[in-house]
């Protein structure tokens, strides 16, 4: 397995994605949304998913956590229901159908919950996947170590572990009923850490 294997969907709604994290989010927490990817993708292969939208995914992916960022932080709902949202108005833009716009919210959404049922909804268990394998460590030795490698290499996670700790804290604090209280009491900061993906 190799990032070649793994076509960037070239789309309106991929390029739109990509352009969004990399204007409004840090390197880390790019590089983290890009490595999340891979990882899903990754995952979808290794599981034995075959009936995968790609393009959903990528754009899922990569917009995941927009919600965290100044620009797109929203007071009252979580940052992934926010994240959602953004991610509805740019696929709206890019023509998908309402039912497909829907699917974007549900895959970020689903990202947070703490296990998610790829028969209910196969893009957002492999992204609950490869967010709690680049987050918490979660399933470090299901993948093939070299590819691991390769991805770390094409995209290093940087300062994600203290810079990631810190904004879940900070949504934690002000959003006391969202899904990052749970992350934050659930050792959250621990986790990013102590993640093996740190030592590679």
């Amino acid at each position: 397995m190799r990032i070649a294997d793994i076509p960037v969907p070239d789309t309106v709604a991929a390029r739109g994605a990509l352009a969004l994290a990399q204007q409004f989010q840090s390197p880390a927490i790019t590089a983290h949304a890009l490595r999340s990817w891979l990882w899903a993708e990754a995952f979808a292969r290794v599981d034995g998913i075959h009936d995968v939208d790609h393009e959903l995914l990528y754009v899922s992916a990569v917009l995941h956590d927009i919600g965290t960022v100044r620009e797109f932080d929203n007071h009252t709902i979580s940052y992934e229901h926010a994240g959602g949202y953004v991610g509805v108005a740019l696929t709206a833009g890019a023509g998908w159908a309402l039912e497909r716009r829907q699917r974007v919210l549900d895959v970020i959404v689903r990202h947070n919950w703490p296990s998610v049922d790829p028969e209910l909804d196969a893009e957002g268990y492999l992204l609950e996947t490869a967010t709690a394998l680049d987050i918490s460590g979660a399933r470090p030795d299901a993948l093939p170590e070299g590819f691991v490698v390769e991805v770390l290499t094409a995209h290093p996670r940087g300062s994600l572990a203290a810079e990631f700790g810190a904004c879940v804290v900070d949504q934690a604090a002000r959003k006391p009923e969202t899904a990052a209280r749970r992350l934050v009491d659930g050792g959250v900061v621990h986790k990013l850490a102590a993640n093996p993906l740190e030592r590679l």
